[in-house]
């Protein structure tokens, strides 16, 4: 996040988060949260709200610039957008963006920056962790082999003539 960002933040929300009790309820004020509309047990729309949020446009802003940035939260952004669409991977990332500020303002955890081999392990062991699941539901079994690693030349045939 840039300081142009950062200050549109601080002039929006300013500085004392306790008026939202959780996050959640941070995330829903800035309309970057899914609104549920259920009938009969059936979701019939989710989409977010919309609105003029300033700060909720600065989070999208800043939202949309990792898509290019080699960190967790620009991988977050490139798999979401894989996955669902820009528009809706925007908006979700947004939101992460929203929580992390929100942690940040109200409790003062410091932010670690995550790169983005951390994000790929964390999908891999997950990934393998639904395929155990799933395989041991099917009554299969999984194990994993180890790689292949590089073989070692064999030598040409010589030829005599």
């Amino acid at each position: 996040m840039d300081e142009i960002h950062a200050l549109t933040l601080v002039s929006e929300l300013g500085t004392d988060f306790t008026q939202w009790p959780t996050v959640k309820q941070f995330a829903s004020w800035l309309g970057l949260c899914p609104n549920w509309k259920k009938t009969g047990g059936k979701v019939k729309s989710s989409r977010t709200r919309t609105g003029k949020n300033r700060a909720a446009t600065a989070l999208r802003l800043a939202a949309w610039s990792l898509m290019r940035s080699h960190t967790y939260l620009g991988a977050y952004l490139r798999r979401q957008r894989a996955r669902l669409g820009a528009p809706k991977a925007i908006t979700a990332t947004a939101h992460k963006l929203a929580r992390i500020a929100y942690n940040l303002m109200r409790y003062g955890l410091a932010y670690a920056q995550k790169e983005e081999a951390e994000y790929a392990d964390q999908v891999r062991q997950r990934l393998e962790k639904q395929l155990h699941r799933r395989a041991k539901e099917l009554g299969y079994e999984v194990r994993k082999i180890a790689p292949a690693g590089p073989t070692p030349a064999t030598p040409a045939p010589a030829v005599v003539t």
